[in-house]
């Protein structure tokens, strides 16, 4: 039988060094959302819980995908430990879930780009590796200071300021002769569930290092680290080989129209009629998956006539003007036969988070809301309305497109 694995994320609302860190977007995503997003991706991964007390932190966590577990005020302020928000967090979902956690992690949300490969590298130390405890770490190559407590004199009568942590001061060797320090990213730890309430602690028993790219490390801390976040954002968060679907993971594309296939805008003349702006790449993009025998359809809630006519020109089955665009598409899957995990449905908000948690492969494109976002799967780098829809059709039939 599997493992139960349950990810929690600790995530309070009172925040000193930058307010409502926690809700602060980098790369256009809440770090909620983020870690969030990241952890339900992960292999081994059953469950993830958001441990928060804060109301605004839960909205976006349950938007997110997540369980939400409200935090007590005791273990909530500035002295509260992490540990004492995972055994409360833990001991609620056992509680609420009926189940027991056979592992359990802490994922810190304040890491923004720790990935889905770190979360599960740490899982599998703990449930396949045998490990009682892991944590994620990476090369450190840097002589470390520590200020003297006190003046305290050499042997030479001069005062000496600090002294060396990792090295001798008097004795500099090359980094190729010196042992190899890792350092601990504070990002993602996992803890056999039975032993870590024994402890108390998330260092116990034999405790596995795994590690992880030196480039992706950064804590936020403070407004600085915030800046540094957001102007890395564009280079880390690229799109890594082997995260993008092909045509061999997907049977069937399913279609927002407004915001996805448009910029979200609409034009109203004198007489009430509304006119979008569609993007001719995407038309072709759609054209290529129809050729490719892909199952198509658009599906959205606008009633405008402008959906079926787009439709038609594109020939692909439509249907709008629905309420629940969740059961609709669940019935769709019945009725054609397709296989829900073999499913892109693309989207831009939040109306499309029910059908997101029905398919394989949600995908959000660059303008879609910010939790929409951080629920997908993937995101184009186009927005809506500029040509998403032909990005994803490259990504499934080839880069020629």
């Amino acid at each position: 039988m599997p493992s139960t694995v349950v990810a929690v994320i600790p995530a309070r609302g009172g925040s000193k060094g930058v307010p409502a860190k926690n809700l602060a977007a980098v790369g256009g995503v809440p770090l909620v959302a983020r870690a969030i997003r990241e952890a339900r991706a992960a292999r081994l991964v059953t469950d993830v819980v958001v441990s928060t007390d804060d109301a605004g932190i839960a909205a976006a966590a349950r938007a997110a995908g997540a369980v939400v577990v409200r935090r007590p005020g005791d273990i909530a302020g500035d002295t509260a430990t992490s540990e004492a928000a995972v055994l409360h967090a833990m001991d609620a979902y056992e509680e609420e879930q009926g189940t027991t956690v056979d592992a359990v992690l802490l994922v810190q949300c304040t890491s923004p780009f720790l990935v889905r490969e770190d979360i599960d590298g740490v899982a599998a130390a703990v449930v396949e590796g045998g490990a009682d405890s892991a944590l994620t770490v990476a090369p450190f190559h840097g002589f470390v200071w520590r200020d003297a407590e006190a003046a305290v004199a050499d042997t030479a009568g001069a005062t000496d300021g600090g002294h060396g942590v990792n090295h001798d001061k008097s004795f500099r060797p090359r980094r190729q002769d010196r042992p190899q320090d890792l350092l601990e990213t504070g990002a993602a730890y996992a803890m056999d569930a039975a032993g870590f309430r024994i402890s108390g602690h998330r260092f116990f028993g034999r405790t596995e290092l795994v590690r992880t790219d030196p480039a992706r490390v950064l804590e936020i801390d403070d407004p600085h680290d915030l800046a540094r976040a957001r102007a890395l954002a564009p280079l880390l968060d690229a799109p890594r080989p082997g995260s993008l679907p092909t045509s061999d993971d997907i049977d069937a594309v399913v279609l927002d129209f407004d915001g996805t296939q448009t910029d979200d805008r609409v034009l109203i003349d004198a007489d009430g009629r509304e006119i979008v702006a569609v993007h001719r790449g995407d038309g072709l993009g759609i054209a290529a998956l129809r050729k490719a025998e892909l199952k198509l359809l658009i599906l959205s809630t606008e009633q405008n006539p402008v959906v079926a006519a787009r439709a038609r020109k594109l020939q692909v089955p439509v249907l709008h003007g629905i309420d629940r665009k969740d059961l609709a598409l669940k019935q769709w899957c019945e009725e054609t036969g397709t296989d829900p995990e073999r499913v892109l449905y693309v989207g831009n908000d939040v109306n499309d988070l029910p059908c997101f948690d029905l398919v394989g492969w949600p995908v959000a494109v660059a303008s879609a809301h910010d939790v929409v976002r951080g629920a997908a799967r993937a995101v184009t780098a186009t927005p809506g309305g500029s040509g998403a829809i032909r990005e994803i059709a490259a990504w499934l039939l080839g880069p020629s497109l």
